[in-house]
């Protein structure tokens, strides 16, 4: 059996998802392929992830790509969570994953009606409520903001609900977070027909096909990876997950510790040791997110990274490990805190990481409702 080294899972980790500095991406849809989506839980975290590995990235050529080329689709898919997804990517997960966050999505929308005592009908309800709110977008191409449903929709009740509702059309492909009214760190998208959106839609997926396209691009993007980690990552049963990875030939290798991981067959080949590199990484980035087993990276330091849910704050990364983390001062000066002692040399290149995020910002703050215990002592010093 082929053994790959933690060693050498650090440095596919540096490669594939343009950490590299001579494997960064030429653009955001090639950086997002690499990745296999992006997280979009909060607003900024895509337009950082693609500064960590674009070369003279800017938060114009996101919004290109998702409001004006529509090649990159924020879908609501694996674990209940919003990712931005290559366009031709968006089929495989909506007959698969974004299907059962959508099933179980509606399924909880229809109990908590009947619950809150507003229809004895939940699942009446909720079909209604879907209707009505299908009928106002599918007479504005342009789309509507929550906000603006509500107000035109009020016995549909309170701003949760209507906002699960949405959540729920959102898994299942009938609209999408079409344009955003703010700015790049807020978000608040026009609500909008996934088929005005994109056009002719392309039809989901059987299940079985839709995971194996997932599970073939995030072995590419993450593997070796175990069982336990794409389980956790698909959001799916260990059925799915070991039917995809039969349905793949995927091939069984040892890790060290003597855990057992899988690779692509066509992926077996040993991977160079690439140049140093450090990187700074925002919060729920997904090279971070792509593991639930995540020692090889973390170290022991995943109690101060992580919160008690689960949620990565921001990282410093120096060649395939974690070793700190970094928040910005009330000027928007960005700060490195490390949880472990790296040489000098790499500490200064860290600094330097973190003064060229500096102007890149320009005096922007980034907030976050994710903020991890490394991160808390540094911003209540700085603030």
């Amino acid at each position: 059996m082929r053994h790959v080294t933690d060693d050498e899972r650090r440095a596919r980790l540096g490669l594939r998802h343009g950490l590299v500095p001579s494997a960064r991406a030429a653009d955001v849809e090639t950086a997002t392929a690499a990745m296999t989506v992006l997280h979009s839980t909060e607003p900024a975290t895509p337009y950082l992830s693609m500064w960590a590995r674009v070369d003279a990235f800017a938060r114009t050529d996101l919004d290109r790509a998702l409001e004006a080329d529509r090649s990159l689709v924020k879908q609501l898919a694996m674990r209940r969570t919003l990712f931005v997804f290559p366009r031709d990517l968006l089929p495989a997960a909506w007959g698969s994953a974004a299907a059962r966050v959508a099933a179980t999505e509606q399924a909880r929308v229809a109990k908590d009606v009947v619950l809150e005592g507003i229809a004895t009908d939940g699942g009446s309800w909720l079909r209604s409520a879907r209707s009505d709110l299908l009928a106002l977008l599918a007479a504005r191409p342009d789309g509507l903001t929550a906000a603006e449903l509500r107000a035109a929709l009020p016995a549909l009740g309170g701003s949760t609900l209507v906002s699960r509702v949405l959540a729920g059309l959102g898994a299942s492909a009938h609209v999408v977070r079409g344009t955003n009214t703010q700015h790049w760190r807020v978000s608040r998208p026009r609500w909008t027909l996934m088929e005005h959106w994109l056009g002719e839609l392309p039809a989901p997926l059987p299940p079985a096909e839709g995971y194996a396209e997932l599970v073939r691009r995030w072995l590419w993007t993450f593997g070796p990876g175990t069982e336990v980690d794409l389980v956790w990552w698909l959001g799916s049963t260990k059925a799915a997950a070991r039917a995809a990875l039969a349905d793949l030939a995927a091939v069984q290798v040892r890790l060290d510790g003597g855990g057992t991981g899988w690779l692509l067959p066509g992926d077996l080949d040993p991977v160079a040791t690439p140049e140093d590199w450090v990187a700074l990484l925002p919060v729920l980035d997904p090279t971070v997110m792509g593991w639930k087993e995540r020692g090889w990276y973390l170290g022991p330091h995943a109690p101060l990274l992580f919160d008690r849910n689960g949620n990565a704050g921001t990282t410093a990364w120096w060649d395939g490990r974690v070793v700190g983390c970094w928040v910005q001062d009330p000027a928007g000066r960005v700060h490195v805190r490390l949880v472990e002692d790296v040489p000098a040399a790499v500490r200064a290149r860290l600094d330097l990481e973190a003064e060229r995020l500096t102007a890149w910002l320009a005096g922007e703050r980034v907030g976050t409702v994710y903020p991890s215990p490394a991160m808390r002592p540094v911003l209540e010093e700085l603030l």
